[in-house]
């Protein structure tokens, strides 16, 4: 394959993307522009009741290989409003409440997007001797009304879902910015691999499942959902890790792991040894850089979900090191978009369904 996967429809079909805000519970929109770049590469599809959509390559296939990345992003929902027309917030996912004021904000009614203001005070009106950081208790968002009613008739009620209108932009030739990045960019790379796949004629042994979770944020649900319904016989998941490189971040706690060099292949009870150990032999194999994650515990990744489902499915996590994550400037590596859809498509290629996955190979 050549050093260069992404082109110009590439490009444009995930600035589209990622333009279109997916909140967790509203991904629906952008499921359709998903759904409508894959499908020329794909033979057929299939959605849940929640949102998650699959393409299938290969459905009549008794052995199913799923690769996954998940959907949704961080929103806030309308949880409360003041007699005077202001905005009380909660957490739909984990939004970050100290990047919150004078940040413009989308509204999401019935009668369409209503612009907002995450207010906050000046600083000159600002006590310093008792300087106070945003908490969910005091940021708020302002549409410009004086009153409750002013506010119900924009058609803003509790519980409309809130994002951030941050586009994306390509900074510095190589590095991919905007909010979401967490992880719809492995909707985008999962479904750049079916291309090639398709572009390079490739016929696969096995069924493959391209899978667009949705609900990651608030537990993995979309894939918890998901996992049940397709019954697969391997699972590789995509998603993002912390650049932990970037200040105030304790590599000691979190190891290092940095943008521009190369996927990360993780190391977890979750991740089943044997497919982690082809994922490394094929990216030695490739001269595709890569570097190593361990988790204590769960991957906090629909791995998660993945590997605990159907009496256990042999999984493994490929991420893409990130930095800022939950903020609306989030950035990712161009190289390492490129790297890790290689990865998945050259471990692809060499899953034989006759061999499995067996724990005591």
């Amino acid at each position: 394959m050549s050093k260069k996967v992404l082109n110009k429809k590439s490009i444009d079909f995930l600035e589209k993307y990622l333009n279109n805000a997916s909140p967790t519970g509203y991904e629906s929109e952008g499921q359709k522009i998903w759904m409508e770049y894959l499908k020329p590469y794909v033979d057929t599809f299939i959605t849940d009741n929640y949102g998650t959509a699959v393409g299938i390559i290969n459905p009549d296939a008794e052995f199913k290989v799923v690769i996954e990345g998940h959907a949704d992003e961080i929103s806030w929902y309308v949880n409360y409003i003041t007699p005077e027309g202001l905005i009380y917030v909660i957490r739909n996912g984990g939004s970050d409440h100290q990047i919150a004021p004078s940040k413009i904000v989308n509204i999401h009614t019935k009668k369409g997007i209503v612009k907002g203001i995450f207010g906050w005070p000046a600083i000159h009106t600002r006590d310093k001797g008792k300087e106070e950081t945003p908490t969910l208790e005091n940021i708020f968002v302002d549409v410009g009304c004086k009153t409750k009613e002013e506010v119900e008739k924009l058609g803003i009620h509790v519980g409309c879902v809130i994002t951030y209108p941050d586009e994306f932009f390509i900074l510095n030739e190589n590095n991919f910015v905007c909010r979401a990045l967490d992880n719809r960019v492995g909707g985008f790379m999962i479904a750049e691999v079916a291309r090639l796949l398709k572009e390079n004629n490739i016929t696969l042994p096995f069924g493959l499942y391209i899978t667009n979770s949705v609900q990651e944020e608030i537990g993995l649900r979309g894939a918890e959902m998901i996992s049940h319904t397709i019954k697969p016989n391997v699972a590789i998941i995509t998603d993002v890790c912390h650049d932990t490189t970037t200040p105030m971040i304790n590599k000691k706690k979190e190891g290092e792991t940095i943008s521009g060099n190369g996927p990360v292949i993780s190391y977890a009870p979750a991740v089943q040894n044997n497919l982690r150990e082809l994922i490394i032999e094929t990216a030695e194999a490739a001269k595709i850089p890569f570097q190593r994650i361990a988790s204590s515990r769960s991957t906090g990744t629909d791995t998660d979900a993945f590997a605990y489902s159907n009496g256990g499915v042999p999984s493994a996590l490929i991420s893409l090191a990130l930095r800022y994550m939950h903020t609306t400037v989030e950035m990712v590596s161009k190289d390492d978009v490129e790297n890790v859809i290689k990865l998945i498509y050259e471990t692809l290629l060499k899953i034989d369904p006759k061999e499995g996955f067996s724990y005591f190979k």
